[in-house]
């Protein structure tokens, strides 16, 4: 009460709604003029609007005869606009640039809290705006000069090849357009070109101008007034407090929408434990989107399993450096495109997946190598990089957490498997965006350590280092093949010399060992003539089976080698041709598959997936690679199963051995040969079925082995 004492009410005004103009006042601004230089007084030759757009032209006079007018600039603009023949359609009839035009653009699209007052008579009368609007000066006569100009330099260019001859007839393809989809039609929606195509199909509504002291618009000013002043027929404001306070300040558009469910949001942490375990690890990896799993089982509870956690979390996240980091497809659902590109999902998805294994393969990258690769704009490319990285002046963008070694060595099952998920992303971002192979150092863990923490110069001793401890295990394995060999391949009283290996060897030795820690294949002989006997290096045929390439006795009884032919006979019965690239590449995705602990996590090399291809019944195909090729020492390895028990296995047959001698052969020699060899004469189709289903058809009538076709 004293507060109201101290304040006391000096007068009370009573507050009018009126809405006569409610969808039609406007409140124009024009932000390049001062407020002391109206345009009251200026002629307005015409205006127009389009009331959907809300968007409004007016054109104006210039004072020609102000001392401040150029004439010739004025005269020179008319001329470049209009020619030097003035007709209806010019923009300056009187030859003088006399007049401007200007066009609006909304400056709030929510207008629910502006009004328009007029106080009279002690009574306050509000009319809501419909629209505010800033106009300012419009150049379009520019662009019209430029066509001008244009034109006039077609014309010319025109009349000189008059002379010249008729030109040839041309050729026009007719093409149908297929029917769109609906993914297609939302894209097409959304495009900045079907926006301004849409904007411009609304038609121009002409307008009268009345100026300020005008009869009519002293009329029009009287619909300011609430026409119904008296109490009894005015009762929008017959309201209560708070209807009244409500009326005056509504909630904001951004108050009124449902807030998005997320612990940081509405969701504390104790109902965000109400929900499943799924759902709470979604949730959680959506919102930090790069968090250690440390970290992770600390906001989960004590209570909760690790093992299921880890279960869990591979379901929307991926292991980079240690760390997890959400999947794209978590924040970029199947429907979704993106605010800044109107890109697609699944582009959006493949370029992050691209910025995330830049990440395993590094500390830093750059943002300008991200966009150059995946062809994205800068702004999408830079909410990927803001979710996992922090940017660094002068040096790039670096990974936001440290290497999480700990979680590397406590779990190297989860390490491995996502190794392979990742190999098998590297294979598909390779593909799709023509990624040049490098060949990066291996590590067990799979995962990218600190970067710039091992130079190369350490790099090359711990190499050093390595062949110095596997040299006395590569010279007893070598050993023992050589006796091996004598034992089964040297006639009585026939004695082999043997002869030290050079230097040159040696070295060779051990750059094989640097780059494989398996024991080196040393072969003793081998030629043309033992291309298609089995694939096996002589050394190795002298030991085993001759025509099968069986493995030694003993290690086909184990789990592993079990499991191992399995998976090789089935990929070979839907793929009868593969190259050991390929071959390793389905491999890794078939380990991803599989469920942690499973037996050929136990760790498999490139010498037991190719003894176990050769003793599944495959053989080696020794294509002949040109010198020059591009292709990496395990693309150039071709791995074929000999025998399907399908009615084309001769054909299969004929074209391997063609291909073990050729690595670029014409359709007639392959024609000639399978007539030769099958004792049919196939036809021109049937050999074009043989090769579609087998090889693949290059141009000029040359056919070569991919690598990876199936055959």
């Amino acid at each position: 009460m004293a507060n109201e004492e101290d304040d006391p009410v000096v007068q009370e005004i009573d507050v009018y709604l009126a809405k006569s103009l409610a969808e039609k006042l406007y409140l124009f601004q024009y932000p390049v003029r001062p407020a002391s230089m109206t345009y009251d007084d200026i002629p307005h030759l015409s205006a127009k609007i389009k009331p959907k757009q809300q968007k409004v032209e007016l054109e104006m006079a210039i004072d020609t005869l102000n001392p401040n007018y150029c004439r010739s600039k004025g005269e020179q603009i008319a001329l470049n606009v209009d020619g030097a023949c003035a007709d209806e359609s010019s923009t300056y009839s009187s030859k003088l640039m006399d007049k401007q035009t200007f066009c609006s653009s909304q400056s709030t699209s929510n207008t629910a809290r502006y009004a328009a007052a007029l106080y009279r008579q002690g009574e306050l009368h509000l009319t809501p705006l419909h629209g505010i609007l800033q106009l300012r000066p419009s150049f379009s006569y520019l662009d019209k000069a430029d066509a001008k100009h244009r034109e006039r330099e077609a014309a010319n260019e025109g009349d000189s090849s008059q002379d010249e001859a008729e030109e040839d007839v041309k050729q026009i393809t007719v093409r149908f357009s297929r029917p769109e989809s609906e993914q297609a039609r939302q894209r097409r929606v959304q495009s900045y070109e079907f926006l301004q195509k849409k904007h411009a199909e609304e038609p121009w509504v002409h307008l009268h101008y009345y100026g300020l002291r005008d009869s009519r618009s002293e009329h029009e000013r009287q619909y300011l007034l609430c026409q119904g002043s008296s109490g009894v027929e005015n009762t929008e404001l017959v309201k209560s407090p708070s209807e009244y306070l409500m009326m005056l300040m509504p909630p904001s558009p951004e108050e009124e929408k449902d807030k998005p469910v997320a612990p940081s949001n509405v969701l504390s942490m104790a109902q965000l434990r109400t929900l499943p375990l799924a759902d709470q690890i979604k949730i959680l990896m959506k919102n930090v989107k790069v968090m250690p799993f440390a970290n992770l089982m600390s906001l989960l509870g004590p209570s909760i399993d690790s093992v299921a956690v880890l279960r869990g979390i591979q379901k929307v996240a991926m292991l980079v450096q240690g760390n997890w980091v959400v999947k794209s497809d978590i924040l970029y659902p199947k429907d979704s495109s993106s605010p800044h590109s109107g890109v697609p999902a699944e582009v959006l998805c493949r370029g992050r997946d691209f910025v995330m294994w830049k990440f395993t393969q590094s500390r830093w990258v750059v943002r300008k190598e991200v966009a150059a690769v995946t062809k994205l704009c800068t702004e999408d490319v830079k909410d990927f990089l803001e979710h996992m990285a922090v940017v660094r002046i002068n040096k790039g963008w670096e990974f936001i957490l440290p290497y999480d070694g700990e979680f590397i060595k406590k779990h190297p099952d989860v390490v491995q498997r996502q190794h392979m998920l990742w190999s098998g992303i590297q294979a598909k971002l390779e593909k799709v965006y023509n990624l040049v192979k490098e060949t990066l150092p291996k590590k067990p863990d799979g995962q990218s350590g600190p970067a710039g923490l091992v130079s190369g110069d350490q790099r090359v001793q711990v190499a050093r280092s390595k062949a110095q401890q596997n040299h006395a295990l590569l010279e007893r394995e070598l050993q023992r093949r050589k006796e091996q060999a004598r034992a089964s391949t040297v006639l009585p009283g026939v004695r082999i010399k043997e002869e030290p290996m050079s230097e040159e060897g040696e070295e060779e030795e051990e750059q094989e060992a640097d780059e494989d820690e398996e024991p080196m294949d040393t072969s003793l002989g081998g030629g043309l003539h033992s291309r298609l006997a089995n694939g096996l290096p002589g050394g190795r045929v002298a030991g085993g089976d001759s025509f099968n390439g069986h493995p030694p006795s003993g290690c086909a009884s184990t789990p592993v080698a079990r499991e191992l032919r399995a998976f090789v006979e089935a990929t070979f019965q839907r793929q009868f041709v593969l190259t050991l690239s390929e071959l390793k590449r389905l491999f890794n995705l078939h380990l991803a598959s599989l469920p942690p602990g499973h037996t050929l996590f136990s760790g498999i090399s490139d010498r037991m997936l190719q003894d176990t291809v050769l003793a599944a019944g495959c053989k080696q195909i020794l294509v002949p690679f040109p010198p020059q090729t591009a292709a990496s020492p395990d693309e150039q390895k071709v791995f074929a199963l000999w025998e399907s028990g399908d009615m084309s296995d001769q054909h299969r047959q004929v074209l391997l051995e063609i291909f073990s001698k050729n690595y670029r052969v014409r359709r007639n020699m392959i024609q000639s040969r399978l007539t030769q060899e099958c004792g049919e004469d196939l036809s021109k189709q049937e050999v074009d079925k043989v090769l579609k289903d087998r090889v693949a058809a290059f141009p000029a009538e040359h056919i070569s082995l991919l690598h990876r076709t199936a055959v």
